[in-house]
């Protein structure tokens, strides 16, 4: 019989021990060593085992629990450790035979237990450690969502972000201690929410409601969603460079020539597993690019300041590669020798000089030219003609 693994990760509920099956008992009563926040043992009161108090920053308790291996150790963790918990974090430290998990109910569950809601029609989100504007991308009439909140006085900064971004009058369920004895419901719209004192731990349900304006689905945002100080994408153009580059679930995008940072962010947008390193020789225009990711909602975006290709040296290989500037003849080198066969390369240029580059290079690889002619309707005296944007040719490949 193989040996039981040394760590029990037990999920536990505001309802302490009441709550707890019957495995997690049996683990807390093996135990000898017992460690979790302080309010995680005042939740068990007296145990027979010795107690740990996981300490704040959450990362210096991992190296306390590493010197453990070889007891009988139990962690306690808020509800399902496994969703926006501790679990995976102390997993990842582990070999899979060290270590078991007993989850209880989430606080997702017991929210929408509460409030009749299908969770697989729900957005749940943990912003514990993380921006109010995560939400900005999920923020559209209709919308539900289950948002975890790091203490009581997030609540009032969550009803202010939605009342800022146009949807103050969504609904709120402001939830604490859910499933215990000091459990409390509060319901409010955002823009009426009066500070109660709300204490950890709290998770607040959203319904969207207002008249903000919501995040397309689809690739090519308006233009004045970023801030730019006009290097930027535009957005027919940026649509069909978004097409071309065609993100996929948990790939990589290396945007050279970052400028807004508005070819990034789409691209991030596109599914919450992508992930971007944006390029960009300006450090105004870097600070610019990060100001939009964050001001979005988008994280997985590193920004590299310097020039390619010097700047992309120790860079993890991309799946797909967009030059919006710095377009050279030893750029194009540099990333035909280096990208990974099947890497996916989309060039712009606007000058006869960079075209002329891009000619002979798909003449020498293949791919696809595109030229892009826009032209906009605008005031010609008293009347309308069409004013022609600079065409753009697109070079697109797969390496």
């Amino acid at each position: 019989m193989a040996e039981a693994p040394w760590l029990t990760i037990v999920g536990l509920g505001e309802d302490g021990p009441d709550g707890l099956p019957p495995a997690s008992r049996r683990a807390l009563d093996a135990a000898e060593v017992v460690m979790g926040a302080r309010r995680h043992l005042a939740l068990l009161g007296d145990l027979a085992a010795e107690t740990i108090e996981w300490p704040v920053p959450f990362a210096d308790g991992l190296p306390i629990l590493m010197r453990l291996r070889g007891r009988r150790v139990v962690v306690l963790a808020s509800g399902d450790p496994f969703w926006f918990g501790a679990g995976a974090v102390i997993a990842r430290k582990l070999d899979r035979d060290e270590w078991r998990a007993v989850p209880g109910a989430s606080s997702f569950s017991l929210a929408a237990a509460r409030l009749g809601w299908p969770l697989e029609r729900t957005f749940c989100l943990g912003l514990h450690a993380a921006p109010l504007s995560r939400l900005k991308p999920h923020l559209a009439p209709g919308v539900r969502a289950i948002v975890l909140l790091r203490d009581g006085e997030s609540v009032m900064d969550l009803a202010r972000y939605l009342a800022e971004e146009g949807f103050g009058a969504s609904g709120l369920t402001v939830m604490e201690a859910l499933g215990g004895p000091r459990e409390r419901l509060t319901e409010a719209t955002a823009e009426t929410l009066t500070d109660a004192g709300f204490v950890h731990p709290v998770a607040v349900a959203v319904e969207v409601a207002g008249e903000g304006a919501p995040l397309p689905c689809a690739s090519g945002l308006a233009d004045d969603v970023f801030d730019s100080d006009g290097q930027i994408t535009k957005r027919p153009v940026r649509a069909l460079a978004l097409s071309a580059l065609a993100p996929r679930p948990f790939e990589t995008l290396w945007d050279i020539g970052g400028g807004s940072g508005s070819i990034a962010i789409e691209w991030l947008l596109s599914h919450p597993t992508t992930e971007a390193i944006s390029i960009e020789a300006r450090s105004d225009r870097a600070a610019r690019i990060r100001n939009n990711a964050d001001r979005l909602g988008v994280d997985r975006l590193q920004i590299v300041e310097g020039e390619a290709p010097m700047a992309l040296d120790g860079l993890p290989l991309p799946h797909a590669v967009f030059i919006g500037g710095g377009l050279s003849n030893d750029l194009l080198t540099v990333l035909t020798t280096r990208l990974a066969p099947g890497t996916r390369l989309v060039a712009h240029a606007v000058t006869l000089e960079s075209e002329a580059l891009l000619t002979e290079w798909s003449g020498r690889l293949g791919g696809t030219l595109l030229r892009i002619a826009l032209s906009e309707a605008a005031p010609l005296g008293s009347k309308r003609g069409w004013k022609s944007a600079y065409p753009v040719v697109q070079w697109q490949v797969v390496l």
